[in-house]
């Protein structure tokens, strides 16, 4: 069974940066799409960026675009989120997902996710 832990998160002012980073372990995600998703209290939760099994497609929520970049490892069975000028709107709890079937592309659709991880907590203040 896959394990996925997320690390990375903080505290940063407006304008800072994060690397978040998703640990995979127990079974391989080098041949699954995965993402990130976050989440605050009280709303659902929304999908951030997901990427391919091999790194070379990705897709970001319209609110990230330019501003984070998610890339991975397979060798290290790792997968990075970067974020740029962070916004107050992005504070949330982040959550890394491996999608359900193998080799398939990228998406946004959370209902496509099987595993994830625990989540990290991303704090931004203005």
């Amino acid at each position: 069974q896959v394990r996925l832990v997320e690390s990375g998160g903080g505290s940063v002012q407006a304008g800072g940066s994060l690397r978040l980073s998703c640990a995979c372990s127990g079974n391989t995600c080098s041949r699954y799409s995965m993402a990130w998703f976050r989440q605050v209290p009280g709303k659902e939760r929304e999908a951030v960026a997901s990427i391919n099994f091999d790194g070379k497609r990705t897709l970001y929520a319209d609110s990230v675009k330019g501003r984070f970049t998610i890339s991975r490892d397979n060798a290290a069975n790792t997968m990075l989120l970067l974020m740029n000028s962070l916004q107050v709107e992005d504070a949330a709890m982040y959550t890394c997902a491996r999608r359900m079937a193998y080799l398939l592309g990228p998406t946004l659709d959370v209902g496509l996710y099987t595993d994830w991880g625990q989540g990290t907590q991303v704090t931004v203040s203005g």
